[in-house]
């Protein structure tokens, strides 16, 4: 018969409802434990040993556990593997149970310590450090629909930064992809909910709450002050804030006003894009190889992430773009300040995450130091720049947000130690000085100390027992220890000695005296350290007392850091500075890929910069040429300077004139979506209709290769139609690469359309790939002799040469591109009629070992290989 749960059983099973699908982290003494299926599930993840413990419904309970002083590490596992965290906390000391048992007349023997979920724990909501990475925003978004439109509120918790934007509903992959967010909250039962969103109950998404919750959490009647917020924004903005408190279990994190993000502003781009141009990540799901990664030279990771922002969000605005350039260019004129503005930055303690933390409730004395320190420099950096002469009009607005502190500043100082640590439960923080009564307090319990140090040497003299130690441990307090052998003289009524606690080899005895020393110690720095945490409170209150101001001066300089790794990305690369026009243009001299440019100087190749000019008279270009040849590389590379520019920084080229795109379209090598039911041909096809729909005449787009995943009537239809939609309904800049040789007819009917392709030769049979543009059409597209230079096995390639002759002997006799096919045999056949002439020549080249030779044997064996070409030759 299975017996009934035990209390301990019973607590937990309460606690796992209100977990809500999270693994719960149950708190037992210093170790968060895990039973049933979350133990099975988080001992596979984190690899570690899986126990047992007790039985329950006649089976034993699946176990595993980990200590609470490593619990970070091992929760950062478990949000990267996906999972959600349920904190259970220990909310009351087993004294306390214990006298709660007393009152309520249950068996004090049995108290069991009160257990709460104190904070879930999730892939958006982290604040910690360790949890962190310190150059990606962590950013948690919610989206819900109101009447039509998408309602998406988002912010970075441990920064604060709150941003609402109403969009179309189908704009809901762009609008995510430039968030990246970690974690998507949405209304139960919405349909259009992205996949991995958690779900929320729609009640949380009422526009009216939403208004009531910002309101409340800024203090404010009205939100005027803010911004203009719509109904979607409003309703996504209270799923957001009810989320966080749900999270927090009633303790809201660091929370800013919220922004509200105009797409007029900005630059759009959908997610097809982003991808494509691998702005924040590459195609293979990490930083490195990724536009970020090629320029970020900023020196904090608060620079890091603004930068990361500002290329997922470039501008619109030209006067706003004229202002960053502006200070880049202050800074890149002059390389001694900006090398001494970056080495005070790269010091820099992260302010705006520190700030979060403390707001949150989760913040430490190092927190504080972390502010502490970081205004002191702020301050610092606004007195140096302060001075310099021509201060571009955006850094005039950024230093008043960089002092005003000097209070708090100061206050800080004065009342913590130079380093202070990341726990405060031992006190040891406060600064001498700063408070006589707690120094007095740890005089006394230094005097103690002391005291029982002398009492040792007393007691010692006394004894006679030179191995006579006083210690101390958690459980006993301050004992006296001696060997065994010795105890039998301390154990005489008379002695003055009490008897604790017998061990292997050792006895332990209590004195009158020591427990008088050991009440002083104790009470002394008991009464320490509530000291120390009343000054905790009071600073932790002052420093949210003026979040903002703080948060301000953090953004500013972030923004400035940002600024300065342009600068010396731009000195170091070359780079020049764009030139932002309002009229529809492109023009830009030897331009690169930044990226690829980077990749081949590391292994000290150099890469071909190419021109690219687009005006209203031509503003197509039609780019043939071989695969490799660099047609995808050179559309990537012009969209990433168009991106660079309008995100308010210089770009590898030697001179660039930008017309302001409104939209950026990148439709370069396609993949398929099974998860959708979409193979390759319908994804390039869908983003294609996109482009099609959506790109103006101040939009710029690249297409590459459109029409290849179909048949090659199909293929070549469909690639015309778009070059002629593109020339003559959209009348945007583009880029198209192809390599139907036919679509060069075009520039007879398109007036704005030119012909280009990227330079090739074959030398002696090989392909040489030259990487430049050329005006005119391509010859040919040297697919075979591009796979050739893949390692396609010759027979195979000779059995393709033999294919295309016949091909186009048939298109060029009947015009069917088909002709001749009938009576062509099967490449078994083929492939023994059709033997691949040998060169003996070229065999034994390649098979002599050139540094085992001696003069006098490789002057002999050049005679010999000219007589062997003579013969061939003839």
């Amino acid at each position: 018969m299975t017996g009934k749960p035990t209390p301990m059983m019973q607590q937990y099973h309460r606690l796992k409802a209100e977990a809500e699908g999270c693994l719960l982290f149950y708190r037992m003494g210093d170790f968060f434990e895990l039973f049933f299926d979350d133990a099975r599930q988080a001992a596979a993840i984190l690899d570690i040993a899986l126990t047992t413990r007790g039985e329950h419904g006649g089976e034993a309970v699946p176990m595993c556990g980990v200590p609470v002083h490593a619990a970070e590490g091992y929760l950062a596992r478990l949000i990267k593997a996906g999972c959600r965290v349920a904190i259970a906390e220990q909310v009351e000391t087993p004294e306390e149970a214990k006298e709660r048992a007393r009152r309520e007349g249950s068996p004090v023997s049995k108290a069991l310590v009160k257990r709460d979920i104190v904070r879930f724990v999730t892939a958006g909501t982290l604040t910690e450090e360790a949890l962190l990475e310190p150059r990606r925003a962590n950013v948690l978004a919610a989206v819900c629909e109101v009447r039509g439109a998408l309602g998406v509120a988002s912010v970075d918790i441990s920064t604060g930064r709150m941003e609402l934007e109403s969009t179309a509903t189908n704009n809901l992959g762009a609008a995510l992809a430039r968030l990246g967010a970690s974690e998507i909250v949405v209304p139960e039962g919405w349909f259009e909910a992205p996949d991995a969103a958690f779900q929320r109950p729609r009640s949380d998404f009422a526009s009216e709450a939403g208004e009531r919750r910002l309101k409340t959490v800024h203090d404010v009647a009205t939100l005027d002050a803010f911004g203009d917020f719509d109904r979607a924004m409003l309703a996504a903005a209270g799923g957001l804030i009810a989320y966080l408190d749900h999270v927090g279990r009633g303790n809201l994190p660091l929370l800013l006003p919220p922004v509200a993000r105009s797409g007029e502003r900005h630059l759009a781009m959908d997610e097809a894009t982003r991808t494509s141009l691998e702005i924040l990540v590459s195609q293979q799901g990490s930083r490195q190889g990724s536009l970020v990664a090629a320029i970020d030279r900023c020196s904090t990771g608060a620079g890091a992430r603004l930068l990361a922002e500002d290329l997922s969000a470039p501008l619109c605005d030209r006067d706003a773009i004229a202002q960053r350039l502006q200070l880049v260019q202050w800074l890149y004129d002059d390389p001694l300040l900006r090398a001494d503005l970056r080495q005070v930055l790269r010091a820099l303690p992260d302010i705006g995450r520190a700030l979060g933390r403390i707001v949150a409730g989760r913040g430490s004395p190092r927190d504080l130091g972390q502010i502490r320190d970081g205004l002191a420099e702020a301050r610092r950096i606004r007195d140096v720049l302060a001075t310099k002469p021509d201060r571009p009009e955006l850094l005039e607005r950024l230093l008043p947000a960089m002092g005003g502190h000097g209070a708090l500043v100061d206050h800080l100082q004065r009342a913590l130690v130079p380093s202070p640590p990341t726990e405060r439960q031992n006190g040891g923080f406060v600064a001498e000085g700063y408070d006589a009564a707690l120094d007095a307090l740890r005089l006394v319990s230094g005097n103690a100390r002391r005291a029982i140090a002398a009492l040792e040497g007393k007691y010692r003299g006394e004894t006679g027992i030179a191995a006579l130690k006083i210690r101390h441990n958690g459980v006993l307090g301050y004992f006296i220890e001696v060997p065994a052998r010795h105890a039998d003289a301390l154990m005489a009524p008379d002695s003055g000695f009490t008897h604790r606690q017998t061990m292997a080899g050792a006895v332990r005895f209590n004195s009158l005296s020591l427990h008088e020393e050991a009440g002083r110690i104790g009470e002394a720095g008991g009464r320490g350290i509530a000291a120390e945490e009343a000054h905790f409170e009071e600073l932790v209150g002052e420093v949210v007392a003026t979040r903002e101001t703080i948060a301000a001066a953090a953004a500013a300089l972030a923004r400035i850091d940002v600024a300065a790794g342009q600068a010396e990305r731009a000195a170091e690369g070359g780079w020049c500075r764009p030139e932002i026009v309002e009229h529809a243009c492109l023009e830009i001299v030897d331009g690169r890929h930044p990226v690829v440019e980077a990749a081949l100087a590391s292994s000290g190749a150099r890469f071909v910069a190419n021109d690219c000019r687009l005006s209203p008279d031509d503003r197509l270009w039609l780019i043939g040429g071989p695969n490799m040849g660099g047609k995808s590389t050179f559309l990537r590379q012009n969209a990433l300077i168009v991106l660079l520019a309008q995100a308010g920084g210089f770009v590898p080229a030697s001179a660039a004139t930008i017309g302001l795109v409104d939209r950026l379209f990148s439709r370069v090598g396609a993949s398929d979506n099974l998860a959708r039911g979409r193979s390759t041909f319908m994804v390039e096809m869908v983003e294609t209709a996109a482009i099609l729909a959506q790109a103006t005449t101040r939009s710029f787009v690249i297409l590459d290769e459109v029409g290849r995943g179909t048949s090659t009537y199909d293929g070549l239809a469909l690639a015309w139609a778009v070059v002629e939609a593109v020339h003559e309904t959209n009348r945007s800049r583009c880029l198209f690469a192809t390599h139907y040789h036919e679509l060069s007819r075009l520039a007879e009917s398109c007036d704005a359309l030119s012909l280009h392709h990227v330079r090739a030769r074959e030398w002696k049979g090989d392909l040489v790939l030259l990487h430049e543009l050329a005006e005119g059409p391509a010859d040919r597209s040297y697919g075979l002799a591009v796979a050739k230079l893949a390692g396609v096995p010759k027979p195979v390639v000779a059995r393709a040469k033999s294919v295309l002759d016949r091909l186009e002997k048939g298109r060029a006799e009947t015009g069917g591109i088909a002709a001749g096919l009938g009576d062509l045999p099967l490449f078994a056949t083929a492939f023994a009629a059709e033997p691949e002439t040998s060169d003996g020549l070229r065999e034994r080249l390649a098979a002599l070992d050139l540094d085992a030779l001696s003069p006098r044997e490789a002057l002999d064996l050049l005679y010999e290989l000219k007589r062997e070409a003579g013969k061939t030759e003839t």
